[in-house]
């Protein structure tokens, strides 16, 4: 293979640029051509598509969001819109691709490999939702967001005495609420895999209330299925505790990547090279305890999630 291209799409996360730098000097150094194309499948339409340099990609590991920018694209989804996005690529001769997004993301590069196009899928997404890997590309960042936000946040709760619901982002999955309300040391975890119990919510603040307990913070994650003003005025109403609500929304997708993020978006990127360098067919790349993964694009995005109830125990536990 000797000329690749790289797209990242849906919702930004940090550690994306970490991927294109990586996949970009790891492709120039294999004497691969790698070509960056812009704002997505919107981009590939479009025909946002330019080569990419190793000064292409410098100074960016550190940055939050993406280089290349991003879009959400429904003209890709129709006839007219994929078969334009296929001319692209065989008009700059692109043979092989990287697309780092979530599930919608992958799900796009898997319709493409059905052409005969090589497709390599990076689990770019906050919202840590795909099963086959462990941990996504900017899960760990955002989690830290929110431990700051944690933070700030019980400090004016615990000079006015009061109960404070923060929204998280992750979708359906809980994940980002569950690590950062165990690590935040929330008194309770809202996540949409646990069905909601009011009684053993307002039953908890009203024992910490009784112990001398000043404030009193509550993790819910977007995928619950109520709103966090609506469950705060139901709290209000049956403890008499005043209680406020912070959103925290998209300030989870920016800022400077973690470490591990940065970590994770580099060996993965650089395994997506070796892959289509290597001849593979379409890949997703993930990682497994501390060793990098890849499975079948397709069969990978099918997997079924399993939910660790160990961790959100914990956490119950941690919080009495």
């Amino acid at each position: 293979m000797k000329r690749i291209g790289i797209l990242t799409s849906g919702g930004d996360s940090p550690g994306m640029n970490a991927a294109i730098r990586a996949v970009v000097r790891g492709s120039i150094y294999n004497k691969m051509e790698i070509y960056g194309i812009e704002r997505g499948y919107e981009g590939l339409i479009a025909g946002d598509i330019k080569e990419l340099s190793v000064s292409s990609v410098s100074d960016i590991i550190q940055r939050g969001g993406t280089m290349l920018r991003t879009a959400r694209s429904t003209h890709f989804m129709e006839p007219e819109g994929f078969k334009r996005a296929m001319d692209m690529l065989e008009n700059f001769e692109i043979e092989g691709l990287v697309v780092i997004g979530g599930d919608g993301s992958m799900r796009g590069g898997v319709a493409i490999s059905k052409t005969g196009v090589p497709v390599i899928g990076l689990p770019g997404t906050i919202d840590n939702d795909l099963a086959y890997t462990d941990f996504t590309i900017g899960f760990d960042t955002s989690v830290n967001t929110v431990l700051s936000a944690i933070g700030n946040i019980r400090d004016t709760s615990s000079s006015h005495e009061r109960s404070t619901v923060i929204e998280v982002m992750g979708r359906n999955c809980g994940d980002i609420a569950l690590y950062s309300g165990l690590c935040g040391g929330a008194e309770t975890v809202l996540i949409p895999e646990v069905e909601l119990n009011i009684n053993s919510i307002c039953r908890k603040l009203i024992q910490g209330k009784n112990r001398g307990k000043l404030h009193s913070i509550i993790i819910k994650a977007e995928g619950v299925p109520v709103s966090a003003q609506e469950l705060a005025d139901v709290i209000t109403e049956r403890t008499g505790l005043e209680t406020k609500v912070v959103v925290l929304a998209y300030i989870q997708r920016g800022g400077t990547p973690t470490g591990r993020d940065r970590m994770l978006a580099s060996r993965m990127g650089y395994r997506a090279v070796e892959l289509l360098r290597d001849g593979n067919d379409s890949r997703a790349v993930g990682i497994k305890g501390s060793a990098i993964v890849d499975y079948d694009l397709e069969e990978a995005l099918n997997m079924e999630p399993v939910y660790d109830s160990a961790i959100n125990e914990l956490a119950e536990i941690l919080s009495i």
